[in-house]
């Protein structure tokens, strides 16, 4: 799951990609207004932890573009301010939880993780796709009882196709999910096929079908037939 993380405070900025990271998210970084302005145009994220004071700008204003473009990006403020009207403000424009610093790490993953559930997989720890199960609390895929050995990267790939099931992702979107901002590393998609041949391997191995479709040209599609 990639998530951005806009706030202008460099040392917990850093805090929280780390411990986002050991959480199995990809993460994006954002410290003032422009720059998180110019990442909510170009990309897509699960989740956006957003600080409400930057520099050049209001983290509320931030909010209100995400929603004037009917983005559907998660969103989890956090600000130093402890007001009750920041937090119906926030809550009012689109906002999805609200936490007010200072906050214990493991809290803002809980929330974040609550929010990614709520709207990607209707409020649900167990995502069910054919004889596939996914449980994104503990990070497993599940084929009849028996839990399949993924490695990070197969488990969130295995993820974001089955978010996007039956659509057509492309070779770029795929790394860019997986990767972020060092996607760079995945330019001739070499990283990709070796991932997508792997899952697929693994989860046939486990009893499925193959759910992975190649779209010539386009990208592939996760899907049952």
């Amino acid at each position: 799951m990639k998530i951005l993380i806009i706030e202008d405070e460099e040392e917990l900025a850093k805090s929280i990609v780390q411990y986002m990271a050991g959480e199995s998210f990809v993460c994006e970084t954002a410290g003032d207004y422009g720059s998180a302005m110019e990442k909510i145009a170009l990309y897509d994220y699960t989740c956006i932890v957003l600080d409400i004071t930057l520099p050049g700008g209001s983290g509320l204003d931030i909010l209100k573009e995400l929603r004037k473009n009917n983005k559907a990006d998660g969103v989890l403020i956090v600000s130093a301010r402890n007001s009750l009207d920041d937090k119906v403000t926030g809550l009012q424009i689109g906002a999805d939880d609200y936490l007010t610093k200072p906050f214990y790490l493991p809290e803002l993953s809980a929330r974040v993780a609550a929010i990614i559930r709520r709207k990607t997989f209707n409020g649900q720890n167990i995502v069910t796709f054919d004889e596939l199960k996914l449980n994104v609390a503990d990070k497993t895929a599940i084929v009849n009882n028996t839990v399949i050995d993924l490695t990070r990267k197969e488990y969130d790939l295995l993820l974001y196709f089955i978010s996007n099931k039956n659509k057509v992702v492309s070779k770029n979107a795929i790394a860019e999910h997986l990767w972020g901002d060092n996607m760079d590393i995945a330019d001739n998609y070499d990283f990709i096929y070796s991932h997508i041949k792997n899952l697929r391997k693994k989860i046939m191995q486990a009893g499925c079908p193959d759910y992975i479709k190649s779209v010539y040209g386009m990208g592939y599609k996760f899907a049952l037939n």
